[in-house]
């Protein structure tokens, strides 16, 4: 424990030069727009981030294909995290600062039952497909909704030839957590990105899908062109890039990206 005090300090006193003109008479108020995927993240680094600024996080979270929709129609945000592609187009109509871009992390989708379910094999991609045709029912974001893992699924399954026998048994989720329709009973299967399923008890992670045919969602950062509160955005961008950051990554189910920035 004390050895990640001292670690958190040292990334605190970077974190407060940053921000160092902030001050408790000055407080800023940042709205950050999260997809889902990373919102564990962002949960679990607020608190230290407002402790050490003084500033107030207002965390927003939705679908990739949600929060752009959001901001196309017109919706403030100081700070978003949203995949690479969209931060691109975001680029090209100005919305965000091109010097602000930075990735953040990648994670790959998951498997999972019911806490105390039967664990059908998932280790090869035969046995992956065998068991989604096993299966009664099966959970997965539905990829209407702008998510980028239901999105993938979605092609998988085309891809396969077997999107047919999948879509009459399928639990399309509209965003959210796959994993709470797992708990409620809803489906026997359900497939999300693992940073998502972790949190949620009563559900068993089988694994990731096997490698040949897993999908990384990379998530990148921006800060709003337009925000009055730079300096303050730049600063939570500034932890959400350090090593507080790294380890609650890791905690999260979740890892570095090994690729530069759009």
């Amino acid at each position: 424990m004390l050895g990640f005090k001292k670690m958190m300090g040292l990334g605190l006193i970077a974190l407060i030069s940053a921000a160092a003109w902030t001050s408790a008479a000055s407080a800023a108020q940042l709205t950050v727009l999260s997809t889902g995927a990373f919102k564990q993240v962002a949960v679990a680094l607020a608190p230290l981030y407002e402790s050490s600024t003084g500033n107030k996080i207002v965390l927003e979270n939705d679908t990739a294909g949600g929060l752009a929709r959001r901001i196309e129609a017109g919706a403030s945000f100081d700070l978003v995290i949203l995949t690479p592609d969209l931060i691109k187009e975001l680029l090209a109509q100005k919305k965000v600062s091109a010097d602000s871009v930075a990735n953040l992390a990648q994670v790959g989708i998951g498997v999972m039952v019911p806490v105390g379910a039967p664990k059908p094999a998932i280790d090869t991609v035969e046995h992956f497909r065998q068991t989604l045709l096993n299966a009664k029912s099966v959970a997965y974001i539905d990829p209407a909704s702008g998510g980028s893992s239901g999105i993938y699924l979605s092609q998988l399954f085309q891809q396969w030839g077997i999107a047919q026998q999948i879509d009459g048994k399928a639990v399309k989720v509209n965003g959210g957590s796959v994993a709470e329709h797992i708990v409620k009973g809803e489906a026997e299967l359900g497939i999300h990105q693992i940073s998502e399923i972790l949190p949620t008890k009563g559900v068993t992670l089988l694994g990731p899908l096997p490698a040949d045919i897993q999908s990384y969602t990379i998530y990148t950062a921006a800060i709003s062109s337009t925000s009055t509160e730079q300096a303050a955005a730049r600063a939570f961008l500034h932890l959400l890039t350090g090593p507080e950051a790294a380890r609650v990554l890791k905690e999260k189910g979740m890892e570095a990206v090994k690729r530069p920035a759009p």
